[in-house]
């Protein structure tokens, strides 16, 4: 989901100077970084098909997103940040979009999906931003990739959704329309984020929204029953490497990389992870999961990863008309 964490609307709030933009001469931190959101945030789907294993799904996120957003607080509480009540208010409903709703759905539907699938409804995440950007602005401005871009899209959401998984039974359905809700959802709080013109760390505001998810998540957590029964002394060994790994790597080296790629580098490179992840994510899930590989698959990814880089290609020409 766009990743990970609260990391697609953060950095661009954020002003950015020449000097910032200018490539550091690092380049073996350079290319760690893109590494990083490449490799990682693709490797995090699997990671939560095997979390979810044992540990009930919205206790996943919500540990998950408790322990990334306590390590990133510390961070910036150790580097003299403070939060003022503007920041928290907007994490909260920044929390409920992207995590309650957005990674609640991811996890649930993980125990009923495939990571790779899962990972190729997320994809299509920035066709919805679109979408409800031009809707909440009533402006509806478009061009050639755009309106290629969603058509490929829907195209590719649409097969995902059809007979193929249908077949597999309701349970699989279900789960491909919760984690479609969830991707609609992360897109909502993005929408939100940049009409809120909130200002701040990256780094800080990210954390806060973490943390925010986090109790949102284990509270409905609790309510909807997934404490009865559940026993840490239950929990499998890869169900623990898989929510460590998703913490340490997906929540805070990947997330610190990408925010000092967004402090270095455009954002159209940076944000050639939202169709590289997918693509990694499905060929994990392959190899390492033995997921199905077939035809409608293959065709719905191309279509979806298509469809996710000509948006891209599109939004970044509105953003250079003045």
């Amino acid at each position: 989901m766009a990743t990970d964490s609260a990391v697609s609307f953060l950095p661009e709030n954020q002003p950015k100077s020449s000097a910032a933009k200018s490539a550091p001469a690092n380049r073996v931190r350079v290319i760690f970084s893109f590494l990083a959101i490449w490799l990682i945030w693709g490797s995090t789907y699997l990671a939560i098909r095997y979390a979810v294993e044992t540990i009930p799904p919205l206790y996943t996120a919500g540990f998950r997103h408790l322990f990334g957003g306590t390590i990133l607080l510390a961070i910036c509480l150790a580097r003299g940040l403070r939060p003022n009540w503007p920041q928290i208010r907007a994490s909260i409903v920044i929390g409920f979009f992207f995590f309650l709703i957005g990674h609640g759905c991811l996890h649930w539907a993980e125990t009923r999906l495939p990571s790779g699938l899962a990972s190729l409804l997320v994809a299509s995440e920035p066709i919805w931003v679109f979408v409800l950007s031009e809707a909440v602005t009533r402006r509806f401005r478009v061009n050639l990739p755009l309106v290629g871009g969603v058509v490929l899209g829907l195209a590719g959401v649409a097969l995902l959704l059809g007979r193929g998984i249908w077949s597999e039974g309701p349970s699989m359905f279900l789960g491909a329309v919760a984690c479609l809700a969830g991707a609609v959802s992360w897109s909502i709080g993005i929408v939100y984020s940049r009409r809120s013109h909130l200002s701040g760390n990256p780094l800080l505001l990210s954390a806060l929204s973490l943390l925010a998810g986090s109790v949102q998540l284990l509270a409905a957590g609790t309510i909807l029953g997934e404490a009865k029964g559940f026993h840490f002394s239950q929990v499998s060994l890869r169900s623990w490497e898989s929510l460590a790994y998703l913490v340490v790597f997906g929540s805070v080296v990947a997330f610190s990389c990408y925010n000092w790629l967004m402090e270095h580098f455009s954002p159209t490179l940076v944000s050639t992870h939202t169709y590289i992840n997918p693509i990694i994510a499905v060929l994990l899930g392959w190899i390492l999961a033995g997921e199905k590989m077939t035809l409608n698959v293959g065709i719905s990814a191309a279509l979806v990863v298509g469809a996710v880089f000509l948006v891209d290609r599109g939004m970044a020409r509105l953003r250079a008309v003045p």
